[in-house]
């Protein structure tokens, strides 16, 4: 892999990340489309690493806040269902790590995973938002939604955000929960791949930073366009992109 390559593949993370598109069926593509070869799962967390690093800098406020008064039952209830959310990817994760690992090679199934996130976008538009706030039941379900997503072609952000505005919560509050959800996942995700691979790492280390720097960067501004895009109530609109690619993909 080259270093303008570990770039592309940082700025499509970057930006696939965060907006429901899914990041992991674009790297595939991507992957596919310029014929990049070798780095396994590497490089994937590497630039999921990146994104995380965005979500930690776009939401230190609110994270701050959270875990500074601790004692307040709110906090505690918020921690506590991002924390239920996030065990079912986890779980999944580890149980199926080497069959969602094969699944990052098959082109045609990423592609019927678009059209899946492309029509859960799509009806999210008949979502109408009550205000709700988030309890057992919904972190649950969100949780399970997430951990769907873990198939390439599903949109973790997609799914995620779409089940939390089936169950009534409002877009902001929605994403909010979505994003700070992945911090655990991606930080599991990132150790679990370090510790299978720490001691025949291939990617070169200015290859590696450069990947990691380009997805945090652009996803720092990916991140803060899509908090807004979401006041406008333009969600779906990602859902026609999804599906046009996904058929793109299998008439390819």
């Amino acid at each position: 892999m080259t270093l303008i390559e570990a770039v592309v593949l940082g700025v499509v993370q970057g930006l696939t990340e965060f907006l429901p598109i899914s990041s992991s069926g674009h790297l595939v593509l991507t992957k596919h489309l310029l014929e990049i070869e070798g780095s396994g799962n590497e490089i994937e967390v590497l630039v999921h690493l990146g994104t995380l690093a965005s979500i930690l800098v776009v939401f230190s406020k609110d994270i701050v806040k959270l875990f500074s008064d601790l004692k307040t039952k709110k906090n505690q209830s918020y921690i506590f269902f991002l924390c239920l959310a996030s065990l079912p990817a986890g779980i999944a994760g580890i149980w199926f790590k080497d069959f969602f690992e094969l699944l990052f090679d098959d082109y045609f199934i990423v592609s019927k995973a678009l059209l899946f996130t492309g029509l859960t976008l799509i009806m999210s538009y008949f979502f109408k938002p009550r205000n709700r706030k988030h309890n057992i039941i919904s972190s649950i379900l969100i949780g399970l939604f997430q951990a769907l997503a873990i198939t390439p072609g599903i949109s973790r952000s997609g799914m995620t955000i779409s089940c939390a505005l089936l169950m009534g919560i409002n877009a902001k509050d929605a994403a909010k929960f979505s994003f700070l959800m992945a911090i655990p996942v991606i930080s599991g995700a990132g150790f679990l791949t370090f510790i299978d691979s720490y001691s025949n790492f291939s990617i070169q280390i200015s290859i590696g930073f450069a990947a990691l720097f380009s997805s945090f960067l652009i996803g720092v501004l990916a991140l803060k366009w899509l908090l807004n895009w979401l006041g406008e109530g333009k969600f779906y609109y990602f859902g026609i992109y999804c599906i046009l690619l996904g058929l793109l993909m299998m008439a390819s």
